[in-house]
């Protein structure tokens, strides 16, 4: 071990001897948490803390600084100058420890480690399987998942929340990314299983702009795909409802409230002979693809690396269960269409 007498010594670069006798990894984190999330109860609840715990470890990390990190703008909690440093700092402070966690579980291969996804809400009906399968082949693996909308999840990936994200549309405006084809996500129109439309052939789009329709809320992939089509053939749906809960709008249209459009995938659990029907409409099924996505030249752990091209390799599996179980849609689901983009690999280390 090299000692201050030796010419090749370096001395070690400064150490906050304050901040590590008085701060902690975890007030750093329920700080984190605040500052992004803007609200103390929003923090408890993300963490899993009450919220005098995070109030307190706040106080701590506050009098540790020695200088207010957030004041009260009426009920809004607003980040101080002091603030926005430390928010800085726990960014890279974060990335360099969760760098050396990746790069722990590398050391340790596939027996241990932990694998973060964050995906839009329809993928919450195919990836559970997927992570399922995963899980079996790697027992050790810890797995984490996150299901927001796609806004969400382009914050998230600026943050460098996750290693993994899976999006119908990549937010390839406002960043730099990889993409990775996945899974088709074939778009339907869904009835109520004993609607009059249920088993009549090529039903024309202008009738089904004529029934009281149930529609996503402003921002959705699936919204924006069925007003593209509608306003391409000069029509414009009935919309009698707007919801934002896939649930909710298979319930109403149940409930007989009016006709949707939904990705397939949302009736994974019921199948083809549920309460809910799908229409043969003209212009359907709107064919989509789910892709799974991360920064351009981020680094990869060996968990993820593996995982991603496990979900890439299971894409036929997918097809093919999707072809058997709506032979409707065989032809197009399990071929494909001619034109798309070629499967990415991702070379293992």
């Amino acid at each position: 071990m090299p000692t201050s007498k030796d010419s090749s010594y370096t001395p070690p670069a400064a150490i906050p001897d304050h901040l590590i006798r008085h701060a902690t990894l975890r007030q750093f984190q329920v700080f984190e948490a605040i500052f992004r999330l803007g609200s103390f109860t929003r923090a408890a609840e993300e963490l899993f803390l009450t919220q005098p715990t995070v109030s307190m470890q706040i106080k701590k990390l506050t009098d540790a600084m020695g200088l207010p990190l957030f004041e009260h703008v009426g009920r809004n909690v607003e980040p101080t100058e002091a603030g926005h440093e430390l928010y800085a700092a726990c960014r890279r402070m974060f990335e360099t420890l969760s760098n050396l966690e990746m790069k722990m579980a590398d050391l340790k291969g596939m027996k241990r480690g932990r694998l973060r996804l964050a995906v839009i809400t329809t993928v919450k009906y195919l990836i559970p399987e997927i992570m399922g399968e995963f899980s079996h082949l790697y027992p050790g693996i810890d797995l984490a998942l996150k299901v927001t909308n796609r806004d969400r999840i382009t914050e998230r990936m600026m943050a460098n929340e996750d290693d993994l994200y899976i999006t119908g549309l990549p937010p390839e405006d406002e960043l730099d990314i990889e993409t990775y084809p996945f899974s088709p996500n074939p778009l339907v129109v869904m009835a109520p299983r004993d609607h009059p439309l249920v088993g009549k052939k090529n039903i024309p789009l202008a009738d089904i702009a004529k029934e009281p329709f149930i529609i996503r809320e402003p921002g959705s992939g699936i919204r924006d795909a069925t007003q593209k089509l509608f306003k391409a053939h000069n029509l414009r749906p009935h919309i009698r409802m707007e919801l934002g809960s896939n649930e909710a709008i298979k319930h109403a249209i149940v409930a007989g409230l009016g006709l949707s459009v939904m990705s397939l995938h949302t009736l994974t659990l019921e199948g083809s002979d549920g309460p809910v029907a799908i229409l043969d409409v003209e212009g359907f099924p709107i064919m989509r693809q789910w892709y799974i996505v991360h920064r351009k030249g981020k680094e990869l752990s060996l968990v993820a690396r593996t995982f991603l091209d496990f979900a890439v390799d299971s894409e036929p599996k997918i097809r093919e269960r999707i072809g058997t179980t709506w032979p409707l849609l065989k032809h197009l689901v399990i071929q494909g269409k001619k034109g798309k983009a070629r499967k990415k690999k991702v070379a293992r280390k």
